[in-house]
């Protein structure tokens, strides 16, 4: 049996079926995801929505949008250790760029969002998060970011103006703001979101910590 022509057909078998399976997932990663990338500059942050000591040594941008269930998910996983490890020690400043891959719906909840860190930056991380919380879990292709949607959420956050907020969004008060967003995912080929950049670097997969952790030690060695 030791040299048994079945024995070595299910072995040779066994080996082509692991090497397809190998290569489907090595497919599937490169579609889901792009090779990590450096650019000549990181995205301007002036005027954006930021987190953290402003003169801390490096950066970190999320292109994301509010009606992107993978953004909701990094936002509720790798955020909240990003916070801890780098912004709460002072080593990083995190800000945040909108992205309209969902149209009328994304560009809502970018203008709302934008109108309330216009009214009240200090507000605007708590509608940021009250806002990706409202994004339903089972059914997000549904229309859920709507103009009273917006208010609700507001309304639930001290210090914003909802009347004030309901104006700004029906005359497209920051739409300035949100064009030069869109101009930013243009300028640095945004194709997915979240999409996560450490300085001037695009980390390849936005939901591998570690390679967040160490583009930003690296970053920070050379400071």
């Amino acid at each position: 049996m030791k040299g048994s022509p079945i024995k070595i057909v299910v072995i040779i078998t066994l080996a082509i079926v692991a090497l397809i399976v190998a290569l489907i997932v090595l497919n599937n990663n490169n579609s889901e995801y792009g090779e990590e990338q450096s650019f000549e500059r990181q995205p301007s942050i002036d005027g954006q929505p930021t987190i953290g000591d402003s003169d801390a040594p490096v950066t970190v941008v999320e292109f994301g949008d509010f009606k992107c269930p993978a953004c909701k998910a990094w936002g509720e996983t790798v955020y909240p250790q990003l916070v801890s490890d780098y912004v709460d020690t002072g080593k990083i400043q995190f800000a945040f760029i909108n992205v309209l891959f969902h149209g009328e719906e994304s560009k809502l909840g970018s203008l709302a969002a934008e109108s309330v860190y216009k009214q009240n930056s200090d507000a605007y991380w708590d509608f940021h998060n009250a806002l990706f919380a409202e994004q339903p879990s089972d059914d997000h292709h549904s229309v859920w970011i709507t103009t009273d949607k917006t208010l609700e959420v507001a309304g639930g956050i001290p210090n914003i103006d909802v009347e004030q907020l309901k104006v700004d969004v029906e005359s497209n008060t920051a739409i300035e703001e949100v064009n030069k967003d869109t101009e930013l995912v243009t300028e640095f080929e945004v194709q997915l979101t979240p999409t996560i950049m450490v300085n001037n670097t695009v980390i390849e997969d936005p939901f591998d910590y570690e390679s967040i952790k160490q583009a930003i030690d690296n970053a920070l060695k050379g400071n």
